[in-house]
């Protein structure tokens, strides 16, 4: 009777984990995503398009210009922060004021010298799928090297195009005989690329809109690099088009898969079994990665349920789009940034980057339209679609920087990733790294296209 018991029990025991598996954990087939998907007024969804290439530049009269200088002029009447909380409660009001007190009187009154600099890059707008998209398009320099490689670039938010410009001329200089024609578009909805004007733009839609771009402008095959949702969005341009990536690099690795969860808490026992032991400290202690995650993530939540509510206030107030971008810039660069009277902000940035990324989320007027990227990304459409089970069948690089949000084990990634080649970590850096460290992730990323091998 006992060992009956015990069969029956091994027999349902086997039977549920086989349907675990088959229902949560099991690679799925490339799901079937339609490549033509209109985004503009659904009243033009059957006209013809045109996707001619147009050059852009930025381009703001001094009346602009004015009335924002005006609107920073007003009395802030902001409330006195608590005793020694520095950005643990937030942006801290003192900093605040001095920023946007160098905002209207030191920055604006050089607009003319920022928005060259902004304008220094080759930019252009095309039509893709019923939406203007915005990009940077350069090969400056290129024609140095043996070998030239197109290369999509990625941003996410609350960054924009402006992440790349130092990194852009490094990418296009020949070294090692390698060079990069670089694409880096702002996301739809982001800076200048027009929104969609019908719902369910999510990151697999944006990918095929990318994908899309690539092809019109002559490259059908290229390299993807991207972090925050620039990876995300790269994972799954991968994943649904292997025949038009050569490789995927991303400074925010993320399997997205049930069974990672399971696979970090099994490593913080043996930590030394996963990761070399001077990098254990980017993975645990679990328990405090978890509350800071937690900690940080209320943005999170009110952009995955109510993003046109955020994006109102931000939209009626600078000040308030200011406070609300650079608190991300100073606690996700380093969360001990958070004990600093200053955020840390002028430790890892210049105020006229900082202030160029806020200027393109201001004068594009796209705060509301680039976090609806939260509501469209965890949204039920999105997520029928399963595609963090379907593993990439291309190369992938992941370069961990670490003050990051987060970090994945090789060993979580490698269910997504089963072609990941290039792993590395680095001691310092945060979320944004392409603006805080360009050097070094121009050199992470070189070193991931020399071990794909596609100059021999």
């Amino acid at each position: 009777m006992g060992v009956k018991c015990f069969s029956i029990t091994v027999a349902v025991v086997a039977v549920f984990a086989y349907i675990v598996y088959q229902t949560l954990l099991s690679p799925l087939p490339v799901p079937k995503i339609n490549t033509t998907t209109y985004w503009g007024p659904s009243s033009q969804a059957n006209r013809i398009e045109k996707s001619e290439v147009k050059p852009f530049k930025i381009n703001y009269s001094a009346d602009v210009i004015s009335k924002l200088h005006n609107r920073l002029s007003e009395p802030l009447n902001l409330v006195e922060p608590l005793e020694n909380v520095n950005f643990r409660y937030g942006f801290d009001k003192h900093k605040l004021e001095e920023l946007v007190k160098y905002w209207r009187d030191e920055y604006l009154p050089k607009w003319d010298e920022r928005q060259n600099f902004l304008n220094a890059l080759p930019q252009y707008t095309t039509k893709i799928q019923g939406l203007n998209i915005h990009f940077i398009h350069t090969k400056d320099q290129t024609e140095k090297a043996k070998h030239v490689i197109p290369l999509l670039l990625l941003h996410g938010w609350p960054g924009s195009v402006r992440e790349f410009y130092e990194m852009i001329p490094k990418l296009t200089k020949a070294k090692d005989n390698i060079a990069f024609v670089v694409v880096a578009p702002s996301l739809p909805g982001y800076g200048f690329s027009e929104a969609a004007k019908v719902p369910g733009m999510n990151p697999t839609e944006m990918a095929v809109i990318l994908r899309n771009l690539m092809i019109s402008l002559g490259y059908d095959r290229f390299l993807v690099q991207g972090g925050d949702w620039g990876s995300i969005i790269g994972s799954s341009l991968a994943t649904i088009f292997p025949q038009n990536v050569i490789g995927f690099h991303s400074n925010m690795c993320t399997s997205g898969w049930v069974s990672s969860f399971f696979k970090s808490f099994i490593a913080s026992f043996y930590p030394s079994l996963f990761v070399p032991a001077e990098y254990a400290d980017f993975h645990f202690p679990l328990g405090e990665k978890f509350s800071y995650i937690m900690e940080e993530s209320g943005y999170f939540h009110l952009q995955a349920t109510k993003p046109d509510t955020i994006g109102i206030a931000l939209t009626a107030n600078p000040v308030g789009l200011l406070a609300y971008i650079l608190e991300k810039f100073s606690t996700w660069t380093d969360m001990n940034n958070r004990d600093l009277i200053d955020g840390g902000l002028d430790k890892h940035y210049t105020k006229e980057a900082l202030l160029d990324n806020i200027m393109i989320y201001y004068l594009s007027n796209s705060i509301t339209t680039s976090v609806r990227l939260y509501a469209e990304g965890f949204g039920s459409k999105h997520l029928n679609l399963k595609i963090d089970r379907v593993p990439v069948q291309v190369p992938v690089g992941c370069a961990r920087f670490k003050n990051d949000l987060a970090h994945e084990l090789d060993w979580q990634l490698i269910t997504k990733f089963p072609k990941l080649i290039h792993s590395t970590y680095h001691a310092n850096g945060g979320h944004f790294a392409a603006m805080e460290l360009p050097d070094v992730l121009y050199n992470d990323f070189l070193q991931f296209v020399k071990k794909l091998n596609v100059t021999a």
